[in-house]
């Protein structure tokens, strides 16, 4: 992530900045909010950038928090996480 802090948005061109973001996610009426994520994101255009590897941990765990609410029949509503900074 160090690399990309020197460069630029490959969308737009303008600066990205280490960020702590929060994510959700909606499938089948049920929604999943992840806190803490450190990632990259453009000051211009707010383009996110993840280290890689990232994003797919980051899918797997929206996968797993959908398939814990649909198990535990947490249908309506959110389910929120966070990652907290050891």
């Amino acid at each position: 992530m160090k690399d990309v802090l020197h460069s630029t948005c490959s969308e737009c061109g303008g600066n990205v900045r280490s960020r702590t973001i929060t994510q959700e996610f909606e499938r089948e009426g049920m929604r999943v909010s992840i806190a803490g994520i450190r990632t990259l994101v453009c000051t211009k255009c707010d383009a996110i950038y993840f280290e890689p590897g990232d994003a797919q941990a980051l899918v797997e765990a929206v996968n797993s928090l959908f398939a814990f609410a649909k198990r535990n029949q947490q249908h309506k509503g959110k389910l929120a996480s966070a990652i907290q900074p050891a």
